[in-house]
C-alpha cells in the first residue's frame, strides 16, 4: 500500500509539472496538441477540443506536446513520406516543392504548398498523418515563432510549479505542527533505540541523563553530543514520571540520534510562509551544491532513479503522513532543480537557448539544437543509469 501511495505521489508531481507547461501555453496562445503522463505508446487516450490527453506505457515522466518546438526543415518530411513516395511516385513533385520552400525559409509559401500536398495525398488514398508535425510547426502558435519571454515563461512554468508546490506543502506543514519544536514526542521510529527503550508518542521529555531540559532545542543537541554513549531519558507520561534507558544512540546520516520526532507548534500563516521560503532556499542551495560533486564517487552515489524515489517515498509513507509530505515536497523541489539543468531535452536547456536567441537577436540554427540535444540526452541517460544502478545496489544490500 505504501508503495502504491509513493507511486501516486510521484505521478502527481509529474502531473502538476506538465500542467504548469500546459496551462501557461494555453494562456499565451500557444495551444498544446498533447498532454501525457508517461510516454507512448498510450495505455489510454482521449481527444477533447483538438487536444489528445493520455497515459503512456513508459512511466518515466510525462510531456506536453507544444507545436513547433523547432523551425521546420526539409528533412522533416522525409522519414514519414518516403514509404508513400515509393508507393506513389506521382507525389514526388509536390513533396519536393514543399521541401524547397522550407529550405528557403519561405514558411508562408510552404504552408499553402503543404495543404496542396495533403489534398494530393488524400486523392491518392494515402494517409496524411506524416504532415501533422510540419503543419504544426508552420502554424501561427508554433513555439519557435513566439517572442523569447513567452517561450521562457512556458518552459519555466513546469519546474516553477514543482517549486511552488514544495513551498505550499512546507508552509502547510509549518502551520500544522512543523514549526517551533516542543518537548513532546510526536512519533517513534520502529526498530530504533527510542523504540527499544519504550518511548511513546505523547511522552514529554523533562530530563536527559538527569539534567533538566529547559528548551526543546536542547534535546537533539544533548543526544548528538553524547557521541554514542548510553543515555537515560526522563519523561512525563500522563500523571507518571518515568526514567527510560540507559540506551546508546545510533549514528544516522552522520548524527547520533535515538529515533523519535518531536511535536511542533504550528506557526501563523505569514510566518509559516516565510519559513517555507527560507527552507526552500536552503535546500535548493544544498541540492545545487551536491550537483557540483557528481564528478566524485561520493556525489554519484547520492543519485536516485524513479525506482529509488518511489522506495524512499514508500519508507516515508510508512513513518506517517507528515514525514511523507515533507519527503514529497523535497522530491518536488529536486525535480524542479533537475529540470532546470541547462541540458536538452530538459527545461533548462530550452530556457538557455531561448535566452541566447534573445541576446543574439536571431534564431539559433536547427543543427545546433540537434547537437546540443544529442549531448544532453546522453548525459541525462547517464544520470538515469547511475541512479538505477545505485538503487539496485541499495535494494540488494550493496
Amino acid at each position: 500500500m505504501n508503495t502504491f501511495v509513493a507511486i501516486l505521489g510521484l505521478a502527481f508531481l509529474i502531473l502538476i509539472h506538465e500542467a504548469g507547461h500546459f496551462y501557461t501555453a494555453l494562456a499565451v496562445k500557444m495551444r498544446p496538441r498533447k498532454f501525457y503522463i508517461g510516454f507512448p505508446p498510450p495505455l489510454a487516450r482521449v481527444r477533447r477540443r483538438g487536444i489528445e490527453y493520455g497515459i503512456g506505457t513508459i512511466p518515466l515522466g510525462g510531456y506536453v506536446k507544444i507545436p513547433g518546438m523547432h523551425r521546420p526543415a526539409a528533412r522533416d518530411l522525409d522519414v514519414r513520406l518516403q514509404p508513400i513516395v515509393r508507393r506513389t511516385p506521382s507525389l514526388v513533385p509536390k513533396v519536393e516543392g514543399v521541401k524547397r520552400l522550407l529550405a528557403a525559409a519561405d514558411y508562408d509559401g510552404a504552408r499553402f504548398a503543404l495543404e496542396d500536398l495533403g489534398t494530393a495525398l488524400r486523392q491518392a488514398g494515402e494517409p496524411t498523418d506524416g504532415l501533422t508535425d510540419v503543419r504544426d510547426a508552420l502554424s501561427d502558435d508554433a513555439y519557435w515563432r513566439q517572442r523569447p519571454w513567452k517561450k521562457i515563461l512556458v518552459i519555466f512554468a513546469g519546474p516553477g510549479t514543482n517549486a511552488l508546490f514544495a513551498i505550499v506543502v512546507f508552509a502547510i506543514l509549518f502551520m500544522t505542527g512543523g514549526g517551533k519544536a516542543t518537548a513532546t514526542i510526536d512519533q517513534v521510529v520502529p526498530k530504533t533505540p527510542a523504540a527499544h527503550m519504550t518511548l511513546h508518542a505523547g511522552d514529554k521529555i523533562v530530563a536527559i541523563n538527569g539534567d533538566a531540559v529547559k528548551k526543546a532545542s536542547d534535546i537533539p543537541k544533548r543526544i548528538s553530543s553524547s557521541h554514542g554513549r548510553p543515555l537515560t531519558v526522563q519523561v512525563r507520561r500522563g500523571d507518571r514520571i518515568l526514567i527510560l534507558g540507559p540506551t546508546r544512540p545510533e549514528k544516522i546520516q552522520g548524527v547520533y540520534r535515538l529515533g523519535f520526532a518531536l511535536q511542533g507548534k504550528g506557526l501563523a500563516p505569514l510566518a509559516a510562509f516565510g519559513q517555507s521560503v527560507k527552507l526552500t532556499g536552503i535546500v535548493s542551495r544544498d541540492i545545487v551544491k551536491s550537483l557540483t560533486h557528481l564528478v566524485h564517487k561520493s556525489g554519484r552515489e547520492q543519485i536516485s532513479s524513479p525506482v529509488g524515489i518511489v522506495r524512499g517515498s514508500s519508507a516515508a509513507a510508512h513513518e506517517g503522513t507528515d514525514t511523507y509530505l515533507w519527503t514529497l515536497g523535497l522530491i518536488s523541489l529536486s525535480l524542479a532543480l533537475l529540470n532546470l539543468l541547462p541540458l536538452l531535452p530538459l527545461d533548462g536547456g530550452h530556457i538557455l537557448l531561448s535566452l541566447l536567441e534573445a541576446v543574439r537577436g536571431r534564431a539559433i540554427a536547427r543543427e545546433v539544437y540537434e547537437r546540443f540535444s544529442a549531448v544532453g540526452i546522453a548525459l541525462v541517460l547517464l544520470l538515469f543509469f547511475i541512479g538505477l544502478s545505485n538503487d539496485v545496489g541499495r535494494i540488494g544490500g550493496g
